[in-house]
């Protein structure tokens, strides 16, 4: 988390929309073997909540029941150059959006993770326009069987929220106006349409 007080967006609603928009997130932990992290689907249940699921021989699975994680959720980004502000002495930066997620992990049962798998590929499906839905009933029973056993659910509960949303707020608005300018002119539009509509 960025630590300039400019950049909290403590709007919880903004963040489980972020969360649900991407979907996808790495889980860091401190293990026996050392730390680790894990790159996995993400899902918030909106009502303080995350789950996740991880293969059954990621370094991390064996570890994670009982113990306090952290889950990085992170947005658009891009390349702030020195030579969109007025000032030339200005340095380069980089503007990003990022959730943090402190909590409690459990593992979920069977039916919990089934559930999560689910509820993840149907939100997926829906955003694809393209060819036919498809939904997890689709498996011939021996299949799901065999993914389930080769995966290992979690649900977080969350303690903090912590987010950084770095959209150049310590900027006046015509800085801001030719940075989200430049950032979209580069290939940044993301970043660039948060800067627009969330900076003040």
């Amino acid at each position: 988390m960025h630590p300039a007080a400019a950049f909290r967006h403590p709007d919880r609603a903004l963040c489980e929309a972020l969360i649900e928009e991407i979907g996808f997130g790495m889980v860091f932990a401190g293990t026996p073997d050392g730390p680790r992290v894990a790159h996995a689907v993400v899902q918030s249940t909106g009502d303080g909540a995350i789950q996740f699921h991880l293969a059954r021989g990621n370094a991390l699975t064996r570890h994670l029941n009982g113990m306090t994680a952290l889950i990085v959720v992170n947005g658009p980004d891009g390349y702030v150059s020195p030579r969109w502000y007025a000032d030339p002495s200005q340095v380069p930066t980089w503007n990003y959006v990022a959730v943090e997620l402190e909590g409690r992990v459990r593992r979920m049962d069977a039916d919990g993770l089934l559930a999560h798998l689910e509820a993840v590929s149907d939100r997926h499906e829906e955003r694809i326009v393209e060819g036919d839905y498809w939904s997890l009933d689709k498996l011939p029973a021996d299949k799901l069987r065999g993914l389930l056993a080769g995966i290992v659910g979690f649900e977080m509960e969350i303690q903090a929220w912590r987010e950084t949303l770095k959209l150049s707020q310590n900027k006046p608005a015509d800085e801001r106006a030719r940075v989200a300018d430049g950032l979209e002119s580069e290939g940044s539009p993301a970043i660039a349409q948060l800067m627009r509509t969330l900076a003040p």
